[in-house]
């Protein structure tokens, strides 16, 4: 029997899944890394402590199954999306900190060319809006910051890379400088038309064509690992940005099927097939993957603080002592006792897109207890999607009937039955949560013809529906609440 690898390079931990020839996980390691925040609004990572904790997994859970390299068929990848990497091509060293898709250092930049009218044509070309959540404004922001390294890029001594990758550079020991079509069509600098670096963007962000990886589709063999501790000669066979991954490891392969993943922050995606919808309402047009040459779109909504809402009140307030403790905490009570919380702690993401907005908690009375914290931020998690999820309806026509979950969160049952009550959706969770590295070994797996999609698409498991009880009024009320907190969150940063 051989196996497919599927490295996850998370926003806040690396782990790495080992599949069987039937895509059933066999052993799993995972480690957290250290969080960064320099200063209010930037968030960074270390990128050799990325590549130290990555291949530290990867040693462990080889070592967890007692396997060898020869044992894995093939590596799929998929990485935390727009976080920004420059390193010198000759020695392999990051010039400064990976620059964290949640860091909001370049808003004013972004405003900047939102003035000058450049927006049009970047949603045009990208099916993205000008936010500081891309990566075209840290690339210009390390060049422009870090000494030396406008001139070094000139010179074309500098390699750009996604976490995807980064990671693919120290595999393969600076062989291979590469990324797929998911990662490049998040950095403001793809054309997901032509399914090019675009020169006209390159331009615009002052960014020189040299520092850019080759793009490649999502399921092919790009080469093989060429690392001492990793092990050399393993087939390298898919990459994909963790939301395209998940989206693919949901099995939602036709379009109108729609998932969120409640992870750090909560992404909804929705298949719209070959077809690529441009939005009106704050979503983005995104490349969902590519598998030879057919190419599927999606739209996106990104919530920038999901999970990482829990997290803050475990150790920002410290209410509990693990996340988990959460659902117990939030459901010692019956309601929110009229607490609305809004976790815009680095601005709000879909369909909103204020950078400047920042948290509030609403309501707060004599009578409000952690309990009620807990649940208004359990409950904003959901109302947020909600927003993206009335989004898509809007834009493709009709309204979602299903959402499949996973991530972190997906096992709390309580955010779960609330989804359902909120959006009037089924909330489908599968027996497999770990969706995002599954999705890189299905396309690893497609790759080296494993296994083809009709095949996995009957792997599929449902492990819990849930359906909305909640009646109509009280769902009304409830959002009229949290929109019009929404609101009075927004504009707080001048």
């Amino acid at each position: 029997m051989r196996y497919i690898l599927a490295i996850d390079q998370g926003t806040s931990s690396s782990r790495c899944v080992v599949y069987d020839q039937q895509a059933n996980p066999v052993a799993m390691a995972q480690q957290a890394f250290t969080q960064h925040f320099p200063y209010p609004g930037w968030v960074e990572h270390d990128p050799e402590e990325i590549w130290a904790s990555q291949s530290g997994v990867f040693q462990q859970v080889m070592q967890d199954a007692q396997l060898q390299s020869e044992d894995i068929a093939a590596i799929g990848i998929t990485n935390q999306r727009e976080t920004t990497v420059i390193w010198e091509r000759s020695t392999g060293q990051p010039i400064y900190n990976a620059i964290v898709w949640q860091d909001r250092r370049t808003a004013e930049h972004c405003i900047r060319l939102q003035q000058a009218g450049a927006e049009a044509m970047i949603r045009a070309k990208t099916g993205l809006l000008l936010d500081a959540y891309f990566s075209a404004t840290k690339i210009s922001w390390l060049l422009e910051h870090v000494e030396g390294a406008r001139e070094q890029a000139e010179r074309g001594e500098l390699a750009f890379g996604t976490i995807d990758s980064w990671l693919v550079w120290k595999l393969t020991n600076g062989e291979l400088h590469i990324t797929d079509v998911t990662n490049a069509s998040r950095t403001l600098l793809f054309n997901i038309d032509t399914m090019q670096w675009d020169e006209e963007l390159m331009e615009l962000f002052n960014i020189p064509a040299s520092l850019l990886p080759t793009v490649k589709s999502s399921s092919e063999v790009y080469g093989q690992t060429r690392n001492q501790v990793i092990g050399a000669g393993i087939v390298i066979a898919a990459i994909a940005g963790d939301q395209h991954a998940g989206l693919f490891g949901q099995l939602c392969i036709n379009a109108g099927m729609a998932k969120c993943t409640y992870g750090t922050g909560s992404f909804l995606m929705m298949n719209t097939g070959s077809q690529r919808v441009a939005s009106n309402n704050g979503l983005l047009t995104t490349v969902a993957w590519q598998i030879g040459d057919q190419i599927h779109y999606a739209l996106e909504g990104g919530v920038f603080v999901g999970g990482a809402v829990i997290q803050w009140l475990r150790d920002g307030l410290q209410l509990f002592e693990q996340a988990s403790d959460s659902e117990q905490l939030a459901g010692s009570v019956a309601d929110n006792g009229g607490i609305y919380f809004v976790p815009a702690l680095t601005g709000l993401g879909a369909p909103h897109w204020d950078s400047q907005a920042r948290g509030a908690i609403f309501g707060i009375t004599r009578g409000t207890t952690s309990a009620h914290f807990a649940r208004a931020a359990l409950e904003s998690i959901c109302f947020q999607v909600d927003d993206v999820l009335q989004m898509f309806s809007a834009e493709s026509g009709s309204p979602i009937t299903q959402l499949r979950i996973d991530g972190g969160a997906a096992v709390n049952n309580m955010l779960a039955q609330f989804q359902a009550d909120i959006s009037a959706v089924e909330v489908v969770r599968p027996t497999n949560l770990e969706t995002t590295a599954l999705g890189a070994a299905y396309l690893a797996g497609i790759a080296i013809g494993l296994w083809t999609i009709d095949e996995l698409n009957d792997k599929w498991r449902i492990d819990q529906s849930f359906h909305g009880t909640m009646p109509a009024q009280e769902v009304k009320l409830l959002k009229q609440h949290w929109l019009k907190a929404v609101e009075r969150s927004k504009k707080w940063v001048e």
